[in-house]
């Protein structure tokens, strides 16, 4: 499902040779990416300093519904890396525990010991002083818990009434060494979206909204993967934008990624815009299959066909997905090449 089709007699015969090839596909794509920047794909944890380990860790498990993970420590830290690092020289060893909340980056807690840094916290608008926000589905209730916890609350929440984050309700809240935590919700989304930004930004709304009712599975069945194979076609034939989204939300998990040889394509919004280019350089072409789909556990293959009704099978190529939760999470893109 490319805008440019190379000619050659190369076919795919096998499921095997298929995915060596998606293999191949999937590192270079990986690989053309870190060339042109560091390769970032997300935030991994936040990192913050508190004067008592256990007591912190505590606060977030009990109080906050935290998990530790792993810890590391106590590292004695030499004089180098102290200079470089901007330590104190009599500052002790440091221990670390990571701690996660589910959805999202991980906290990494820090404790030095005998720390002769500053044990004041820094002011809102001193350079450095920074907050850590949790998503939450009722402030209402959140709130409510954190007071009967005996939680700081630094106000009452608040609901943006316009502007990029209008309907975002937050409040902030301070730890019991002082630190600013934030809850921020935003159950019907951020006045932004509305406008249809290139970029919409992540949010584990979308996560805890797939998961509601703790019902997912992870196996679907045969028929239910065919259903949505077949409907992936009616997504690629519709002609307006706005249903091809809509028919996309049914189909795609919200952060699916589209592996081409070419290029990646990552969500509804990057999709739709391809398929939105591809049919407005081959308005009279449609995408049909033209044999049985094929089902292994959660993975599928589609070979379609592409061109005008005088000749429809101008492209061809075959469509590997990967299915959770009962949708595509990735699409694997294989074009066959002609003579």
């Amino acid at each position: 499902m490319k805008t440019t089709y190379k000619k050659s007699n190369k076919k795919m015969q096998t499921s095997a040779a298929a995915m060596l090839n998606l293999l191949i596909l999937f590192s270079a794509s990986e690989k053309t990416a870190a060339q042109n920047n560091p390769g970032i794909v997300g935030i991994d944890h936040v990192g913050i300093n508190v004067p008592d380990l256990n007591k912190a860790v505590t606060f977030f498990s009990d109080v906050l519904g935290f998990t530790p993970v792993t810890q590391l420590g106590p590292i004695p830290l030499d004089a180098e890396w102290k200079k470089l690092n901007h330590i104190n020289p009599a500052t002790g060893a440091v221990t670390i525990k990571l701690i996660n909340a589910g959805n999202g980056a991980s906290i990494e807690v820090f404790e030095y010991a005998e720390n002769k840094g500053s044990l004041n916290q820094p002011n809102t608008d001193d350079i450095g002083a920074s907050h850590i926000a949790f998503y939450v589905n009722d402030i209402t209730a959140a709130v409510h818990y954190l007071k009967s916890k005996n939680v700081k609350l630094l106000g009452e929440p608040f609901t943006m009434p316009s502007g990029d984050t209008a309907g975002e309700s937050w409040v902030y809240f301070e730890t019991p060494w002082g630190s600013k935590m934030e809850l921020v919700s935003y159950p019907n989304g951020k006045g932004y979206e509305k406008n249809k930004p290139a970029t919409i930004l992540w949010s584990p709304k979308e996560k805890v909204e797939k998961q509601a009712g703790k019902s997912i599975s992870n196996q679907i069945s045969e028929s239910e993967i065919k259903s949505l194979v077949d409907s992936h076609l009616t997504i690629w034939n519709e002609k307006d934008d706005q249903k091809r989204e809509d028919l996309m939300k049914k189909v795609y998990d919200v952060d699916v990624e589209m592996v081409d040889s070419h290029f990646v394509a990552n969500g509804y919004k990057e999709i739709n815009g391809f398929i939105d280019g591809l049919q407005k350089k081959s308005k009279d072409s449609k995408f049909s299959r033209i044999k049985k789909i094929d089902v292994n556990h959660n993975t599928a293959r589609l070979y379609w066909q592409h061109g005008s009704a005088e000749k429809p099978d101008a492209v061809t190529g075959m469509d590997l997905f990967v299915f959770e939760n009962g949708k595509v999470v990735k699409l694997y893109v294989f074009v066959d090449t002609k003579k």
